[in-house]
């Protein structure tokens, strides 16, 4: 998969894709169908995405809470497994955010990257103010040469598909739910940190993570799948994870631990993928640590479990 960043320097390699466009947050279910649109609205173009990188919400808001379901490079490689070739992952700064709509289409759809389908949802908007609605969008295709595919939103058990829900579902400790809508378990990816090495001290060394910059899940403890993608173990591995600050040691920060069952190494450095299955319990603050460690065996017992049936 090609990443282009900015559409006033292309090669005609990069021009007539037909092209999904919007943020791609957690690559949902309705995401995918509106890339599938896309695949389908001509199949002989290259399949394409167009987004944006920073999130707009985070370039007009950059003091607000972490929303973010993915990062820029898990959202690239899920896309990537979709079979996108061409992800137009935009630089969105002043200038991209001051185009009007009808710049926006003429300046970055048609000049800039000479797209040849576009296809969004029902709710997009684009342009300066986000005054540019999809009627405009039509209109502008007609005059411009591009076609347009408008992509109805999806529902899955009467809940209307969006990143806000999977969001919700999360903040609840639901991850099956917001798999539901994902079409795929809300994985965390990273690189694997330096800790305090108190799990191992434990008897279960964990791979520490960060989330900053991601919506948090509920604090708590997970049943998860990890695949690592790299280095010398990589592979797939089944695990229980902690999500959170850490209380019986006073933390602060939030990141995610992960202890990988039967598995013995060393993970500095490397990236991990962590699929969020079940929510096992909430944090606690024991009396000791023999109540911690009795605590942690049966986490994982229940975990493995759980994993089990999958």
């Amino acid at each position: 998969m090609r990443i282009i960043r900015d559409y006033q320097y292309t090669t005609s390699k990069d021009r007539g894709a037909s092209v999904a466009i919007g943020n791609f947050d957690g690559v949902h279910v309705g995401h995918q169908a509106v890339i599938e649109l896309a695949r389908q609205a001509d199949p002989d173009a290259p399949l394409g995405v167009l987004t944006f990188e920073p999130h707009p919400r985070e370039y007009f808001a950059p003091d607000a809470p972490p929303f973010r379901l993915m990062s820029a490079e898990a959202r690239a490689s899920r896309l990537d497994k979709l079979g996108v070739k061409h992800l137009y992952q935009l630089n969105f700064n002043t200038a991209l955010a001051s185009l009007t709509p009808r710049e926006f289409a003429q300046n970055v759809i048609c000049d800039g990257l000479g797209l040849k389908h576009i296809v969004v949802g029902a709710d997009f908007c684009f342009g300066k103010g986000r005054k540019g609605t999809v009627e405009d969008l039509k209109a502008f295709g007609q005059e411009l040469g591009f076609g347009v595919t408008i992509a109805e939103l999806l529902e899955t058990g009467g809940v209307q598909v969006s990143s806000t829900a999977i969001r919700n579902a999360l903040s609840e400790g639901r991850p099956r739910d917001a798999a539901l809508q994902l079409g795929h378990w809300h994985r965390i990816e990273g690189e694997v940190i330096g800790g305090e090495q108190r799990g191992r001290e434990l008897g279960y060394p964990t791979a520490n993570m960060s989330i900053d910059g991601l919506h948090p899940p509920k604090f708590g403890v997970y049943a998860v799948l990890v695949d690592v993608m790299d280095g010398p173990h990589q592979g797939s591995y089944r695990g229980a994870a902690s999500v959170g600050v850490r209380p019986m040691f006073d933390g602060q920060h939030p990141n995610i631990e992960t202890f990988l069952f039967d598995f013995t190494g060393d993970l500095y450095g490397a990236t991990l993928s962590v699929a969020l299955v079940d929510y096992l319990r909430p944090e606690l603050k024991f009396d000791g640590l023999d109540a911690l460690i009795t605590q942690m065996d049966a986490d994982c017992a229940q975990a493995r479990d759980i994993l089990a049936a999958l």
